[in-house]
């Protein structure tokens, strides 16, 4: 058991030692020496693991797939302002790149011109599925003004996020609340609708202070969500 549980954190670790080398250097330019040296372990340690330095990649871009999932969620048909939860998970999501080293290698793989995406990405267009879904949902729950294309909201949000993922290779600062709140200070007033404008944080409802929690970021998430809700229901009450 002890030797599962070491091999299980040995992989681990040569994943996150992978992503910091793809962010920082590119695919192309990592190399398995440097990664496997980085982890603390020798080369023959990672092919026990991983054959391949494109073996090693799919493996980031899988595991920052799934982190991604984690922290959107589902759509937010469950939530009273479905708008106000895509600007929360905005903010949770560019929290999480400045934290995150493989969820910010897994994005970067996806316009990395030496990577092709393997079962696990690339990671821009699960964002974009998710933003498009939400925006469909709030749309239904008449969050959204009448004139406003899908689409094109879509859009706007998706490559937001991509303009902060890359622009926060160079100043942390893209990633921070106070970036993400003033893209929402811009465009909430052109995609809200007149009924639901007064009720929405471009800051975020109910979002958590301190760095991005490292439990269970499923019940986390669920946890928030649940705090957007309610956020919403009190200020409907009021």
């Amino acid at each position: 058991m002890a030797k599962q549980d070491r091999a299980v954190r040995t992989r681990q670790e040569l994943i996150r030692c992978a992503a910091e080398t793809f962010y920082r250097r590119g695919f192309a330019l990592s190399s398995l020496s440097e990664i496997s040296g980085k982890a603390g372990v020798s080369t023959g340690a990672l092919n026990f693991h991983f054959q391949s330095k494109r073996e090693l990649g799919e493996a980031v871009e899988v595991a920052a797939s799934e982190t991604l999932r984690r922290i959107t969620g589902p759509r937010p048909s469950h939530c009273p302002v479905p708008l106000q939860a895509l600007v929360d998970t905005t903010h949770e999501l560019a929290r999480y790149l400045s934290e995150d080293p493989i969820l910010r290698a897994g994005f970067s793989l996806g316009h990395d011109a030496a990577w092709s995406a393997g079962d696990g990405g690339p990671l821009w267009p699960q964002w974009e599925s998710w933003v498009l879904g939400a925006l469909a949902v709030a749309g239904e729950a008449g969050n959204l003004a009448a004139d406003v294309a899908l689409d094109d909201a879509g859009a706007a949000v998706t490559a937001a996020v991509v303009g902060f993922e890359v622009l926060g290779r160079i100043d942390a600062r893209w990633f921070s609340h106070r970036t993400v709140t003033h893209f929402w200070e811009l465009m909430l007033p052109r995609l809200a609708s007149t009924e639901i404008g007064g009720e929405l944080d471009a800051g975020g409802a109910g979002a958590p202070a301190g760095p991005a929690p490292r439990g269970d970021a499923v019940a986390v998430c669920r946890a928030q969500g649940e705090r957007r809700c309610q956020v919403a229901k009190d200020r409907g009450a009021a």
